[in-house]
Formats: C-alpha cells, structure tokens, sequence
C-alpha cells in the first residue's frame, strides 16, 4: 500500500507544483495565454484520452506491471519537460508526461480495490489513497516554494525523477501482481476510438469558451461525438467490451463519476488562480504562497481520512452533499477577496473548499470502484481517474479561460491615455496579469504603479466572478448528490453494477 501510495503522492506533488510553477514558465519562455493553458491542461487532456485504454490493458497484462511501465516513462518525461526550452516544447513533453500517467492512476486504484477485499477495510484504504493524493498536494506548494526561491523552474519537475527509480527498485518486491484471469481480447479500435472521443470534444469545449463558437470547433466537437457513439455502441456489441456500458445504469455508479468530475472542476480551478492571485495580486514570494496554500491542503487531507470513519455514521447522499456545500461556502468566501492585505480570507477560502472536496472525493471514489466484481477493476478505475483527469481538465480549461475573459473584460485603461506607447501596452496587458506586470517594469514610475493596480484590481474581480461560477456548480453538485446516491448502504458489496 505504501508504494501504490507513492505513486499518487508523486502525481500530486507535481499538479500542485506545477500551478505554482506558473509565472516562473511564463516570465522565462513566454508563452501566449492560450500555449500557457496548453502547458497547464494538456497533461490532463492526455492522460483522460487514455485512461480507459490504459486502465484496460493493466487488467490484461498485470496492474502492476502496468504501473512500473508508466513510472518509468514518467521519470524520462519529466526529465524532458525540466529542460524544455519553448513553450512548443514544453506542451510537447507535457503530453509525453500524460501517456505516462494514463499507466499510473487506474493500476493505483484498481490494486487498492483487489488487495483489499473487506468493504470497510477498502473504503479506509481509498480514504488513505484520496489522503496521499491531497498530501502530495499540500507537499507541493511548499518544495516547490523552496526550489523555486533558489533553483529554475524546471527542478520542480527533476523531484520525479528519484521517487519514481525508488517505486521501480522497490514495487516490484512489495507489490502484489494482479489481473483479470479471462481479460478476452485487446481492442485496439476501442482504444482509438476513447482517444477521438475525448480529445475533439474537451478542445472544442476549451476554445469555443476562450473564443466564441465557430463552424470548425463545432465540426471538430461533433466528430468526437461521433467517435464516442461509435465506441459505446461497439462496447455493446463486444462479448469483453474495454468499457462495460452497464456500469453507467448503476445510479450510484453514473452519479459518483459525475460528482467527481465537477468537485474536481471546482477544485482545480481554484489551484489555477489561486497561486496567481496570491503571488501576483498579494506580491507573495513563491514559499509564502505555498505556506498560504498549505492549510487548504492539509484540510482535504484530513476530510479524505474522516470519510471512511463518517459514512458509518452519516448515509452516503447526506455526507457527500455536506461535504459539497462545505465547499461551496469557500468559494462564496472567495467571492470576497481583497486587492491587497494578507491571505487570511483566501486561506480560510481554500480550508473550506478543502475539507470539503476530500471528503467527497473520498467516497465517489471508494463507490466507483466497489460498483464492479474485482476482475474488472482496472476498467472502473480508469472511469474513476477519467472523471477525475477530465475534471482536471476542463476545470483549467473553462475557469482559467472564464478568469482570462473577466480579466480583460475589468481592464480600465482611461487613466493610460498619456504613457509610452499606450497601444503595445494595452496589448501586453490585455494578455495576462503577469504580461501586464512585465510590461510595467520597463514604463515610468507613476505609469508602472497604475498598470499594477489596473491589473490587480481586474485580476481580483476576475477571482470573484470565476468563484461565483465554482459556487453556483457545487450547489447544483449537492442537490444532484442527494437524489442519485440515495441507495443501498454503503457497506454492502455487491460486486455488480
């Protein structure tokens, strides 16, 4: 358990490192607002694309096999993305990384659910697993606050590198191999067709949000549409279907993957700007806004932890609602965040959002993976991580694209009329806060300091209006989660959907 932990620690460690990485990567290659959020979510896209594949094929060929292939690749990958020297590059390697990661996360989980036979005992267990997850997280703001005060970005990526050669020298001897013993045969058009499903659709998704619709995007959308009906009805047609499409009539099965898809989206979106608006609004050095984030973390770290020892005491629906409009309240909080003072607010914010997310997490999960006999547990898995990964995702993609829309919608350049080059650096504003805060260091005194408070000023009121839409998805997330996980009780096992 220990090892099927490090892995997930290690993902987590480079999530939350890499959103604090942010304006370290942006100042040094300069990537445009669109490549910056192709650097940030094209890991997720990746890696969502190929988590049923992958999640397939570790129930084939040995999970654990499955999961020292990918820490290999994810070791070298890291490797090319720490020395990445453009963005082009760097999205590149990104996507390597993804690949890699696709092998990781459902042999994680998969193992949980078949070393772990006891329902108690396995809901404890994913608790723990949720735990290492938010840890990783907590983890990383804080290393990466010290590497960043002292080294380049790219060695927040080089820490993979000695985690993953100790998983490969010591898994295999502390890990136990599992499998389906009568997996049936491989379909690699399945797994080409999960893979054109996903990607049209969440890049659609991603630019129509960032730049209007458009014939093309809609085109582009609708031939993944296509893809995912065509895999769906093959999977019905397959005697050993990559993705078993009787899973998705389990209420409490659709309605878990769809809770943890959109907590996640809330989630991750709140990491986006979060570490931006601490260290480019508050002027926090990268370790202070680590620290500021700490809390947060250790709260979801703790929430992931109480959830087996609650949902004993507490039905399943009520908890899980609980835990979502705990979180809810957070980001009502985030709604009023200052431009300037400390972190206390955003701080009490994050450990809102955080307590409550771990514990809904938590259970979504443990009810993913418990909804399926043992055998096909690399499959559920790969349903629990999709949901998780596309979460990810789209949570970056439309949050951080709706806090780039409000941003430059609260630009006032009124009072600029008068500096140099007034046009370019409107333009340059227009990009990002930290192209805007670039941009200022090279104009004169009086003119630097109200592009600085242009910025921050927009930039807050962007954080509102992002947080505002987080809210309002949670409080549709909870009263979903009181209709659709409204079952059996939790510790029973059936084993089938």
């Amino acid at each position: 358990m220990v090892f099927i932990a490090l892995a997930v620690l290690l993902i987590a460690i480079d999530g939350t490192v890499l959103s604090l990485a942010i304006p370290f990567i942006s100042a040094d290659l300069q990537p445009t607002s669109t490549q910056m959020l192709w650097i940030v979510d094209i890991y997720s896209f990746v890696l969502a694309g190929l988590l049923v594949t992958m999640g397939t094929l570790g129930d084939r060929i040995g999970r654990r096999r499955l999961l020292l292939i990918g820490a290999a690749g994810f070791g070298a990958a890291s490797a090319l993305i720490a020395f990445a020297p453009t963005a082009e590059l760097l999205i590149a390697a990104r996507a390597l990384l993804g690949i890699a990661g696709a092998t990781l996360l459902p042999s994680t989980l998969s193992l949980i659910r078949n070393i772990f036979t006891d329902p108690r005992q396995r809901t404890l267990a994913i608790g723990v697993w949720s735990a290492m997850a938010a840890g990783g997280a907590a983890a990383g703001p804080i290393l990466g606050g010290i590497l960043l005060e002292h080294f380049p970005w790219g060695s927040v990526f080089l820490i993979n590198i000695p985690v993953m050669a100790l998983l490969l020298i010591a898994g295999p001897w502390t890990i136990p191999e599992s499998k389906n013993p009568d997996p049936g045969h491989f379909d690699v058009w399945s797994a080409i067709l999960s893979l054109a499903a996903v990607l049209p659709v969440v890049y659609g998704i991603k630019n129509i949000v960032e730049q209007g619709p458009s014939t093309l995007l809609l085109m582009i959308m609708a031939a993944g549409f296509l893809a995912g009906t065509v895999f769906v009805r093959r999977q019905k047609r397959l005697t050993h279907p990559m993705l078993d499409m009787r899973l998705f009539k389990n209420r409490m099965f659709s309605g878990a993957v769809l809770t943890n898809l959109l907590t996640i989206f809330a989630f991750v979106g709140l990491l986006y700007f979060g570490s931006q608006y601490l260290q480019l609004v508050l002027a926090l050095a990268p370790l202070e806004a680590g620290l500021a984030l700490l809390p947060g973390m250790i709260a979801s770290l703790l929430g992931s932890l109480l959830a087996a020892p609650l949902v004993q005491r507490i039905q399943l629906h009520r908890l899980v609602a609980t835990g979502l409009l705990l979180a809810a309240s957070g980001f009502f909080l985030l709604t009023q965040v200052p431009v300037a003072g400390t972190p206390l607010l955003f701080e009490t914010a994050f450990i809102l959002v955080g307590a409550g997310l771990g514990v809904v997490v938590a259970l979504t999960n443990d009810t993913i993976v418990s909804a399926v006999p043992a055998e096909r547990a690399g499959a559920a898995s790969a349903v629990s991580e999709t949901a998780y990964e596309l979460g990810t995702a789209l949570g970056t993609a439309i949050l951080g694209t709706i806090l780039a829309a409000s941003y430059r919608a609260g630009l006032d350049f009124s009072s600029l009329t008068n500096t140099p080059q007034a046009d370019s650096t409107r333009e340059n504003a227009r990009e990002s806060i930290s192209s805007a805060l670039t941009t200022a260091a090279d104009l004169p005194d009086n003119s630097a300091q109200t592009l600085i408070d242009l910025a921050r000023t927009a930039f807050t009121q962007a954080v509102h209006t992002t947080s505002w839409v987080a809210l309002g998805i949670l409080l549709i997330c909870a009263a979903l989660a009181l209709f659709v996980l409204r079952a059996t009780p939790h510790t029973e096992d059936t084993g089938t959907p």
